[in-house]
């Protein structure tokens, strides 16, 4: 499968997940603020180096997967934002299905990069792929990614258990 395609939005840049973003990803995902709604703890080096190579993985094995994204005004590191394929073996099962997720550095947060990324990667799953459907999963205290969520066309389905905590799904049918 090709890799990843890069684009840009009016403020971001995306392209699949380079060696050279290892270090700025490993920050993001060590910061406690970061953490609290993800992993629900700081993130090692040693865990952000798998999940840097999962993410890179994805795009051969499923045809989508995840980009790092910057701020293209200032080549400053943003985030993730994308596509994944985790079998968490929760119920509903999402199995085969594109997990949207979002993960944004803290200098970052409310500035409604996060809107414009998830919407551009929606669109582009919905022009570039066979895929009616995607869902996403967060937890019921982090608002700014609910909002995120609605925002771009996912609606609540359910309530389920991540990780020993109730977790809310939402899904997205594609547009048009």
């Amino acid at each position: 499968m090709p890799e990843a395609p890069s684009f840009e939005t009016e403020r971001l840049t995306f392209r699949i997940p380079q060696r050279a973003d290892f270090e700025e990803f490993a920050a993001m995902r060590a910061d406690p603020e970061v953490a609290r709604y993800t992993s629900g703890a700081p993130a090692s080096a040693n865990e952000t180096w798998g999940r840097l190579l999962h993410y890179r993985g994805l795009w051969g094995i499923m045809g989508f997967g995840f980009w790092s994204v910057r701020e293209k005004q200032t080549g400053r590191f943003v985030g993730t934002i994308g596509f994944n394929e985790a079998h968490r073996g929760i119920t509903p099962s999402m199995d085969g299905i594109p997990e949207a997720g979002w993960v944004l550095a803290s200098w970052c947060h409310g500035k409604g990069f996060a809107s414009e990324g998830v919407q551009a990667v929606c669109q582009w799953l919905d022009r570039e792929t066979p895929y009616k459907r995607s869902v996403c999963i967060i937890a019921p205290a982090n608002a700014p990614s609910i909002r995120i969520a609605e925002k771009n066309g996912f609606s609540l389905f359910t309530k389920t258990s991540f990780m020993n905590e109730e977790t809310l799904m939402f899904e997205r049918n594609a547009a048009g």
